[in-house]
């Protein structure tokens, strides 16, 4: 659906030109709930915005549905962005309107006749669940809900995309993982193509089927989430995913491994049948591991003895079983 060729973004600075995005060549399939995580700094912000031509690339290729944006007329590329919405981390809602009237405004905008407005605008608020607060204004709103009238008014021009960007960073743990369940159900009963934009990778692990590591403006991994979690290759991704057990790791004069749990039995005790088995201990520097629908993923970090063969007995054990392991350094 969305398709970007070598995206270069340039900026003319006092100091000269700074290229925020370079190079970036990423493939988005309809239906998919697709993350691009970074740093601050990484080009995030800049790269959707690419997306959608708000900031139109210096050089290469934005396709939508197989059309380049950029030979687009003014009339199509405005025609083209409505199928493309945009949430933000700051809500933007209108504070003298409420909810309801906020959800209208877009179609306001396009001319929907009032009655046909309030009639949609309603349906969505219901969509997102705040059907009892249509008339309330954003001052009485919590951040969620100003999140979730800010999805239902992204909705309401019917997009095939909806670009969230750092949607859920203002907003604690626990709205965070609402908001996030809310965009699954949107992606699941109306189709809608969902980009996240984040520098969170638990945003990621719950909601998206693949992802684009972004540092320094450049892509450094792109693929199915659960294998770029299991399995980092980029030292970007692994300091996404494991921060803590990076930094321990680089005061660790020992061997260490990283374990990962690839849809093991959450109730299959792995570490402490391995430590009876091998007949030797480990110490558990770090660990990240997440239980879904039934099965354990995630990492663990885990510091071996100095004895070389429990060592090689451990690595037997793991080996025999299919979970995955690799020796870390303290550079990672």
């Amino acid at each position: 659906m969305i398709e970007l060729q070598n995206v270069c973004k340039a900026f003319d600075t006092v100091s000269g030109s700074v290229e925020a995005v370079r190079n970036v060549s990423l493939k988005i399939e309809k239906g998919d709930i697709f993350g691009i995580i970074g740093l601050s700094g990484a080009g995030k912000s800049t790269l959707v915005r690419c997306i959608n031509l708000l900031e139109r690339p210096t050089s290469g290729k934005v396709l939508f549905k197989g059309v380049d944006m950029s030979s687009l007329s003014k009339k199509e590329l405005l025609k083209t962005r409505h199928s493309m919405s945009m949430i933000f981390q700051g809500f933007n809602l209108l504070e003298q309107r409420t909810a309801l009237r906020n959800v209208c405004y877009p179609m306001e905008i396009i001319g929907t006749p009032k009655k046909a407005a309030v009639e949609k605008a309603r349906e969505l608020l219901k969509t997102v669940d705040l059907e009892d607060r249509m008339n309330s204004f954003p001052s009485q709103l919590s951040g969620g809900q100003k999140q979730r009238v800010a999805i239902a008014r992204a909705l309401a021009s019917d997009p095939e995309v909806l670009l969230c960007d750092e949607a859920t960073s203002a907003l604690d743990p626990k709205t965070t993982r609402s908001i996030l369940e809310l965009l699954q159900e949107i992606n699941k009963k109306l189709g809608v193509t969902i980009v996240v934009i984040t520098h969170e990778m638990k945003v990621v692990e719950q909601i998206c089927n693949k992802v684009a590591v972004l540092d320094g403006g450049t892509v450094v991994e792109t693929g199915l989430v659960r294998d770029v979690f299991l399995s980092p290759k980029s030292q970007m991704a692994k300091t996404l995913i494991l921060p803590q057990g990076n930094e321990i790791t680089r005061n660790m004069s020992s061997r260490t491994i990283r374990v990962v749990f690839d849809g093991q039995e959450s109730s299959e005790p792995v570490i402490s049948n391995l430590s009876l088995e091998c007949h030797t201990a480990v110490n558990i520097l770090g660990a990240d591991t997440k239980n879904i629908s039934g099965k354990a993923y995630g990492q663990m970090l885990l510091q071996l003895p100095d004895d070389p063969s429990s060592v090689t007995r451990i690595f037997n054990y793991l080996t025999d079983r299919g979970i995955k392991f690799e020796e870390v350094s303290g550079d990672e």
